[in-house]
């Protein structure tokens, strides 16, 4: 016990230090700037520590904020970062785990890494959560990405550069997901206030907490998988389900299926085609009109609408391929934050032409295939991504089809298929190319 309060005070002993911001000074440089220096497991330890201990004192208290786990992917991508001693932002896409940044700069020997998170966390003195908004001209985007509460993987590095007579320390810390997402002109709050650990996802549903912790942080239980599969399919440890081998479905991955499509492509999970743009219909038969469409909001080229009407899971389903889209699909943290960031501004009535819908949540494409005995996107997919509520699927009332719910921040929720709800219809890029007025 005595070694690990050692560890833990020298890792939060902080001094006071100063920031350049979220970019990296950029001079013509003279002489050779030493390498970017690998933090030892000592060091990891202390960095992990230290950002966990922060992103548990926010003020409001934080939901649904996750545990910081430390990632040597990532602290390679910190090294290549610091070791550029350049002014240039990092790039944000198309980098597959959205991965978002901190750096600073200082003079050599002013500042241990300790000083320079507690400088981060700082900038949220300057926060209004209430707003969204950082006060005056302050910047407070290093505070926002250090306790984004979807950002549960850290890597950092620093180096030693050499800027003409001067020599400069330079620190950087990759976070993924990444954080500091814009909607609609309007930044998203890092985290949802409440009760700690209220809001954790059901992959999240652990509740970590130390003795100097204020709240505790959702973490991921250690529990392993109590099944196996049948011969034909392999077992997922991580998602608990099993992946059947082509040709087979069901539990036990014993049960085949087949279906003929004119213009798509065959889902085996479902039975059903996934069409060619620019057709639709069971067997993808039916030649499709491509009104002009605006969106609410545009994810990475992907456009997503808010139905202002209601309708039953399939009801809003065929609504969607009418339009030439799908119910949406959410396969990464950083479109769940931004939709659920959109949803929660929404008034209950907003653009609501049909007002009977029997809730305030919003349908997505995904059901619960009874053969696959696991959930499937409307395109056959497996999820490599959730984000249920705590608690949740709980399958009560012999739920399958799944919906954003308001009462949990717009995380996950497995309901009945008949309930009205309203809904978000998804189009690629290659719909959205199709649209023409009149047509």
């Amino acid at each position: 016990m005595e070694c690990w309060y050692l560890l833990l005070t020298f890792a939060l002993s902080l001094s006071s230090s100063y920031s350049q911001g979220n970019w990296i000074f950029n001079e013509k440089r003279t002489g050779t700037n030493a390498p970017a220096r690998g933090l030892g497991a000592k060091e990891h330890f202390q960095i992990v520590t230290q950002h966990n201990r922060l992103r548990s004192r926010v003020n409001p208290m934080a939901a649904n904020m996750q545990k910081m786990e430390w990632s040597e992917k990532l602290a390679l991508l910190a090294q290549e970062r610091a070791a550029s001693c350049s002014m240039s932002p990092a790039p944000r896409e198309p980098h597959p785990d959205h991965v978002g940044w901190n750096t600073h700069l200082s003079t050599e020997g002013m500042n241990s890494f300790a000083d320079v998170i507690d400088h981060w966390f700082r900038e949220g003195r300057d926060y209004n959560y209430l707003t969204g908004r950082c006060e005056g001209n302050s910047t407070c985007q290093h505070f926002t990405q250090l306790v984004w509460a979807t950002s549960s993987r850290v890597g950092c590095a620093q180096r030693l550069c050499h800027v003409g007579a001067a020599q400069w320390e330079l620190f950087a810390c990759a976070y993924s997901p990444g954080g500091n997402w814009e909607v609609n002109g309007r930044m998203v709050v890092p985290y949802k206030a409440g009760a700690y650990c209220s809001l954790c996802t059901s992959d999240m549903s652990g509740c970590f907490r130390l003795w100097d912790h204020v709240g505790g942080l959702c973490e991921t239980p250690r529990n392993p998988c109590r099944m196996s599969c049948g011969q034909n399919g392999q077992l997922n440890v991580s998602s608990c389900q099993c992946h059947c081998a082509p040709g087979f479905t069901g539990r036990f991955c014993q049960v085949r299926c087949s279906v003929q499509c004119v213009h798509g492509r065959y889902k085996e999970e479902e039975c059903s085609c996934l069409c060619d743009v620019g057709y639709g219909g069971a067997e993808c038969s039916e030649k499709l009109q491509f009104p002009f469409h605006s969106c609410d909001v545009r994810i990475d080229g992907e456009c997503f609408m808010v139905s202002p009407q209601a309708d039953t899971y399939y009801g809003a389903k065929a609504r969607c391929q009418e339009k030439g889209g799908i119910l949406a699909q959410i396969h990464n943290q950083k479109v769940q934050d931004i939709l659920a960031f959109y949803l929660s501004q929404l008034e209950t009535t907003n653009e609501v032409t049909d007002p009977d819908f029997e809730t305030r949540n919003f349908w997505i494409g995904l059901t619960y295939k009874m053969s696959k005995d696991s959930f499937r996107w409307d395109s056959g997919e497996t999820p490599t991504f959730t984000s249920f509520a705590f608690g949740q699927p709980d399958n009560q009332g012999f739920g399958n089809c799944v919906e954003l719910q308001a009462a949990s921040a717009f995380n996950w929720n497995d309901q009945r298929c008949k309930t009205r709800n309203r809904y978000i219809c998804q189009f690629a890029p290659e719909h959205i190319a199709l649209w023409e007025v009149g047509r």
